[in-house]
């Protein structure tokens, strides 16, 4: 027997629960239509919430960079260095958020894990929402602070929390600003002003309200017209922006600390060139096109209010986010198997992604989708879901 036999079990017990999970192939370029494993499909499966990880100027920008500074960067920055591109992109991204400076990061899920793990210790206090992003929870056990969770979106619940906790050291509040699976917002204003009676850290997670909340899609302290009173801001480059990477934007003392004691950005090479190029391109089409942030939530009402009107249960979702939920596993697997036979794909969400028992397919719109694409998925929502006896 090879000592990795055991994981054949494990997996077909995933497989027996409906919990195996099978990644499509994608065959062209992310699109609102699109081409996987060998089907055309009306694809509700991607973040690329403004449609720009095809953009033609994205592309051009990301093209031309390689071809002038090659395809790698040849280390991490404190060894290598920094390219000019990537302070610029970092100015930029501050800029954007409001803030003194920024990080980048090489992913989303780095920037919040290293970020929570450096700037706390075992001394600490973390007070945390529940259905936070696995990167903050990652981060938080790597920090060693106490850890406390509180209720979804209850803020009351962590006011009590940071009142209870006995530690003398710094207290970090910190929340998703859009939950990525459930599709709602934070109800940040409440929770910036707990932070502020408890002298704690206020942190918060926009790597789905990025691009997508706010004046120009500058996230949710713009949205709630919190600016000043965040301490630390995450960002992601993979979603709205269209391409790759993560970011920290706060007080310059918070990123010089960072780049001196972050450790995926100490110990990762940076983002190459094409990655920058094409970040600080999706930059400027956010800026000359605002018609595709209108264009998404136009989108996004009317697929809401289709679903709405066919009886599905979405949960609480507020954003271009909204979950199908069944509840059930193996009813949730054929939804999205029968979807996807009807030329439309939505991904299977199970646990440990979300609770047992809470299974879904999520759906996201983008600004690319026509209201001919969404009428059309509409329509396999309806026939399949009166197949499986889902509408409410």
């Amino acid at each position: 027997m090879g000592a990795l036999d055991y994981l054949k079990e494990q997996l077909e017990e995933l497989e027996s629960q409906g919990l195996a999970l099978h990644p499509r192939t994608l065959e062209r370029e992310q699109a609102a239509r699109t081409r996987f494993d060998g089907r055309e499909v009306i694809n509700l499966a991607s973040n690329n919430y403004l449609g720009l990880a095809a953009h033609p100027r994205l592309k051009e920008a990301a093209a031309n960079a390689a071809l002038e500074f090659g395809a790698g960067t040849g280390a991490v920055r404190t060894i290598a260095g920094s390219m000019t591109m990537h302070r610029e992109l970092e100015r930029r991204f501050a800029e954007f958020k409001g803030s003194e400076d920024a990080l980048m990061f090489q992913s989303g899920f780095t920037a919040n894990s290293g970020t929570v793990a450096a700037v706390l210790t075992r001394e600490d206090v973390i007070v945390s929402d529940e259905l936070n992003h696995a990167s903050i929870i990652d981060g938080a056990r790597l920090s060693r602070a106490e850890i406390k969770v509180f209720p979804h979106k209850d803020a009351e619940a962590a006011d009590r929390l940071l009142a209870d906790a006995t530690s003398t050291g710094r207290r970090l509040l910190i929340t998703d600003g859009v939950f990525s699976m459930e599709g709602d917002i934070a109800p940040l204003p409440a929770l910036v002003a707990v932070a502020e009676r408890h002298g704690a850290i206020m942190m918060v997670d926009d790597a789905h309200a990025s691009g997508v909340l706010g004046r120009g899609g500058r996230g949710t302290v713009d949205h709630f017209d919190l600016h000043g009173r965040v301490d630390v801001q995450v960002g992601t480059l993979s979603k709205a922006i269209g391409v790759l990477g993560g970011f920290i934007a706060g007080p310059s003392q918070l990123i010089e600390w960072l780049a001196n004691r972050g450790r995926p950005y100490l110990f990762s090479t940076s983002a190459p060139p094409a990655v920058v190029a094409a970040c600080l391109a999706a930059l400027d089409v956010m800026r000359d096109e605002p018609e595709r942030l209108d264009r998404l939530w136009d989108r996004t009402r009317f697929f809401k209010e289709g679903l709405h009107s066919l009886g599905f249960d979405t949960g609480a979702s507020e954003t271009p986010i909204t979950p199908v939920i069944t509840g059930d596993e193996e009813k949730t697997q054929e939804l999205a198997r029968r979807l996807f036979e009807e030329g439309v794909f939505a991904p299977v969400i199970v646990f440990p992604t979300v609770a047992r028992g809470r299974a879904r397919v999520r759906t996201i719109v983008t600004a690319d989708h026509t209201e001919e694409d969404l009428r059309e998925a509409l329509d396999a929502f309806e026939r399949v879901g009166r197949e499986l006896g889902l509408q409410e």
